[in-house]
């Protein structure tokens, strides 16, 4: 088959790390060929980069300065890891894209969306999934979960007011909304399985 892009967002708790996982196991299973990443990161400038925007001492880090370094970043790893993945025909599980920037900076930080995407599209020359799976989780549904985890990582998106997570969700409606072809909403209050399940249905649909 040919390359296929699918990317995964959420607000923070959302599980989309662990519904990753089991999608990712039900089509090695199938014998496909599976890259899973994550963003920031998924290589080593980017997992640095990501280093520096998710340090909890970095809290009077700019809101430009924030949505720079995420296009940044996301530019080093699509030229580096997605396009060849694509090349070669393989299903591509991506924990977070060009979305997440359009809401966490574009609405959450008050840079406006036209502008953030005016900085992604030069980092991403018009490359966008095929399919982008919205976890459903409420904010104050996924912040529980986060503190209540053992051993979760705690960044500094997670620290902030609990009104900065509520207008990533309602941002996540909006986009939703304005993009209704490639962005679907599954809800992600569910067992993992059965999110799971949905999300490996809506991907099987592509395939």
């Amino acid at each position: 088959m040919k390359g296929l892009f699918i990317s995964f967002e959420g607000t923070e708790g959302s599980g989309k790390t662990s519904i990753i996982k089991e999608v990712e196991k039900h089509f090695l299973n199938k014998g496909l060929q599976v890259l899973t990443t994550r963003e920031p990161g998924g290589i080593r400038i980017s997992e640095k980069i990501r280093d520096i925007l998710l340090d909890k001492d970095h809290l009077e880090m700019d809101a430009r300065t924030e949505a720079l370094l995420f296009a940044a970043s996301r530019r080093q790893h699509l030229v580096e890891k997605i396009r060849p993945a694509l090349n070669h025909g393989k299903l591509i599980l991506c924990d977070r894209f060009v979305d997440s920037s359009l809401v966490y900076q574009g609405i959450a930080r008050k840079l406006g969306i036209d502008e953030v995407m005016q900085i992604n599209q030069f980092a991403i020359e018009n490359t966008f999934p095929e399919l982008t799976i919205f976890v459903d989780v409420r904010p104050e549904v996924g912040l529980k979960r986060v503190f209540d985890t053992l051993n979760r990582e705690v960044n500094r998106l997670d620290l902030e007011k609990l009104e900065f997570h509520k207008m990533i969700y309602q941002g996540y409606m909006d986009l939703i909304s304005k993009y209704p072809d490639r962005i679907r909403r599954i809800d992600g209050e569910r067992s993992i399985d059965d999110v799971s399940k949905e999300a490996i249905a809506l991907i099987e649909s592509l395939i």
